[in-house]
């Protein structure tokens, strides 16, 4: 079974920065699946945040661009999410996910709680 494993989250105040990281196990190969960060505020619907393709081209939620940043680590097989200035906004649980050959996986997600 594929087990995506979130780390990273916390409380950080208004302004502050954190890095989420997404293991990937070693049969889920870049190339084959599209890899993306979504997010789920208590008693709102889970938002899409981040998603790398799997040419390696990136989009981002409108509103999130400019501050956060998805990345990919080949050599550790982890996918990642800078989030800069973060805002009591971006209180959320953050899940990891990956997408392809008929599959969707996820991460059990990690909590980000940003205080004011």
């Amino acid at each position: 079974q594929v087990q995506l494993v979130e780390s990273g989250g916390g409380l950080v105040q208004t302004g502050g920065s954190l890095r989420l990281s997404c293991a990937v196990p070693a049969s889920i190969f870049f190339s084959h699946y599209t890899m993306a960060w979504y997010r789920q505020a208590p008693e709102n619907q889970r938002e899409l945040v981040a998603v790398m393709w799997t040419d390696g081209s990136i989009t981002y939620a409108d509103s999130l661009r400019g501050r956060f940043t998805i990345s990919r680590d080949n050599a550790h097989n982890t996918v990642n999410l800078q989030m800069n200035m973060l805002e009591p906004e971006d209180t959320a649980v953050y899940s990891c996910n990956a997408r392809g050959h008929g599959a969707d996986y996820w991460g059990k997600g990690t909590l980000v709680t940003v205080s004011s």
